[in-house]
């Protein structure tokens, strides 16, 4: 029997680790793990792993399709920051890019990473979440292209906290901390090693025999929406040191300060299920943020 192969992007990352992760553990599918360099320890590990790793430039139309050939399913997330320099919406360009490809290679799935669009929510007032809005006009393209499709929805990422020093040692113990939130901010948090790889799993294993649940729908990849103090105090249960929440500045970047303003201003997960019972309903068990803080107990303390 032919390979089932899965393309993933951004394999190396936070969210294609997890996705790689889970169809290793699942064995259906063969993950194809796409990454810039597949020379690095970490391409190098996944293929120890039993990946197959291959080489492709997000920038290079010729390369993303020799990426997606012979592939059953793609997962498809781009990293704004990384490509940020070569213009606000390249972004867009290169998720389009990679839904063009799937469907000019035959795939017969696809399952972006996405995220709402900012300007649309907030009425125009904030403009400049180029992430965001970038992510969402690549999900409306693959809805509108015929390619069979779901799309996923994160929010903030549980991992944060060493990702991008969300939690620092401090004389009394720990401070979260986040920039212009407040202790009674709320915050939808995504486990994304437990949870993402799962919920996409799920997607590919279910796109064909249960079409209505899957296709065209955008599902919410979330664990549960807690203030940024209720959030801290599930760390310092788990980790029984105290552990405080100090609100931050703003970052100096505008897409970023915008986008914390909107969400606080607009919620702009307002509406979402969360856990989304329709992923449960598909096998997810998703992760508490209590047991998200047990885990990760012993890089602290």
């Amino acid at each position: 029997m032919a390979q089932r192969i899965v393309a993933v992007f951004g394999a190396t990352g936070t969210q294609g680790a997890s996705v790689v992760d889970a169809l290793l553990a699942d064995g259906t599918f063969k993950p194809r793990a796409i990454t810039r360099s597949s020379s690095s320890d970490a391409a190098q590990e996944l293929k120890n792993r039993g990946a197959e790793v291959v080489q492709a430039d997000l920038l290079d139309v010729e390369s993303i399709k020799r990426a997606v050939s012979g592939c059953e399913c793609v997962f498809g997330v781009t990293d704004y920051t990384a490509l940020r320099e070569k213009g606000y919406r390249i972004e867009e360009q290169v998720g389009k890019s990679l839904v063009d490809a799937a469907k000019e290679a035959g795939v017969r799935f696809f399952v972006w990473s996405s995220l709402p669009n900012v300007t649309k929510i907030s009425g125009g007032k904030y403009p400049n979440v180029y992430h965001f809005d970038n992510k969402a006009a690549v999900e409306d393209y693959l809805k509108a292209s015929g390619l069979p499709n779901a799309s996923v929805q994160t929010g903030y990422f549980a991992e944060n906290l060493w990702k991008i020093h969300a939690l620092r040692k401090v004389a009394s113990g720990y401070e979260l901390s986040s920039p212009i939130k407040t202790a009674s901010s709320h915050t939808n948090i995504s486990w994304i090693g437990h949870d993402l790889g799962a919920s996409v799993l799920v997607l590919f294993k279910n796109y064909e025999s249960r079409q209505a649940e899957v296709l065209g729908q955008t599902f919410y990849v979330m664990s549960e929406t807690m203030t940024y103090q209720d959030f801290a105090q599930k760390l310092e249960n788990a980790f029984g040191v105290p552990v405080k929440f100090v609100s931050g500045p703003k970052t100096g970047i505008v897409e970023l300060n915008e986008m914390i303003q909107a969400d606080d201003e607009f919620a702009i997960y307002a509406g979402a299920e969360i856990p989304d019972s329709r992923l449960m309903k598909l096998g997810v068990k998703f992760g508490s943020v209590q047991e998200f803080a047990e885990s990760v107990k012993s890089k602290y303390v």
